[in-house]
């Protein structure tokens, strides 16, 4: 019977790795064919049956309307699809799903072949599902820090346009074009969207969306306000992109003040497991009553509840938010 549900599993795999191939070759046949298709998604509407042109741009999740409409239905789907944005992946929400599915099941068959242990399996099938997410979120973290180095100097070309007299489009074009990956495309895209006819707010409102960055949503609000109010949008973008430089020094000192903290508080979580580890090479049957005797088992857990509190507590203490 386990033969046969291996079998069975095995042969799925193979057809699901046969079907991402042909997907890779597909996008991987061209890389000038990649780049345009990947620019006309972003704008690629779908059709509706009950209504007429609609210029708002909608972000694919597949190529296949079927399977597109059947991933937006599917909850948690729209933010996988929101941190594909972010993080500039190269392929739509299909692709890496249909990768987690085959590394989910390239975890789970050799793992119960192998260890004959149905959770276990299940445990290190989920961890090998789950690889493509964590490597867009490591993109995405990288991307969003790149963008808070470069925003402050964007801000500035922008205000140094406005005073010159130029539109705030045409500052934003200015800073566009100067800037590469990933402040330049974004506020290219931004400006895309204007052109297509989206007012600037919701244009702005949405490229808040696409970078997760707190320091993004204050030029967004300050934009959105100056236009609703008025006053003078070159000082405001003068005056939040000092804010954002002082603020980034700020957290440069507070980072530097803490690393102290942060070193002790990894030398005392490590240091028990280090005297177990020793303890265990030089006398293995000092330590084996903490692990047979019942008493032992229970000094045990309640040492372990004890570390994570003691964990929690110092983490709160050494991590300052902004």
């Amino acid at each position: 019977m386990e033969l046969l549900s291996a079998g069975i599993i095995i042969f799925l795999a193979s057809v699901v790795i046969i079907e991402l191939l042909k997907i890779a070759w597909k996008n991987m046949h061209s890389v000038q064919r990649i780049k345009i298709r990947k620019r006309l998604q972003k704008y690629a509407a779908l059709e509706q049956n009950n209504s007429g042109l609609d210029i708002v741009r909608k972000q694919l999740m597949s190529k296949t309307p079927a399977v597109h409409a059947v991933l937006r239905q599917i909850p948690g789907m729209r933010r996988l699809d929101r941190l594909i944005l972010q993080a500039n992946g190269a392929h739509l929400l299909d692709f890496y799903l249909l990768w987690a599915v085959i590394l989910t099941g390239a975890g789970f068959v050799p793992a119960k072949i192998f260890l004959h242990k149905t959770f276990l399996a299940v445990v290190i099938a989920l961890a090998f599902g789950l690889l493509p997410f964590l490597h867009l979120i490591q993109l995405k973290q990288k991307r969003m820090e790149k963008f808070k180095n470069q925003l402050p100097e964007g801000l500035e070309m922008i205000s140094r346009a406005l005073k010159a007299g130029h539109a705030f489009t045409s500052g934003m074009k200015l800073a566009a074009d100067q800037f590469k990956d990933p402040l330049g495309p974004e506020f290219a895209e931004t400006l895309d969207e204007i052109n297509f006819g989206v007012s600037v707010p919701d244009a702005l409102r949405s490229l808040a969306k696409r970078i997760d960055c707190q320091e993004i949503k204050y030029f967004v609000v300050a934009v959105i306000l100056q236009r609703e109010t008025g006053g003078n949008l070159a000082e405001i973008i003068e005056s939040l992109a000092h804010l954002i430089r002082e603020k980034f020094k700020l957290m440069g000192k507070v980072q530097a003040l803490s690393a102290e903290g942060k070193l002790s508080a990894v030398i005392l979580v490590m240091l028990p497991f280090f005297i177990v580890f020793y303890l265990r090479m030089v006398n293995a049957e000092y330590l084996g009553l903490l692990f047979t005797d019942p008493m032992g088992r229970m000094m045990l857990a309640g040492a372990g509840i004890m570390m994570a509190a003691g964990i929690f507590v110092i983490r709160t203490m050494i991590k300052i938010k902004f």
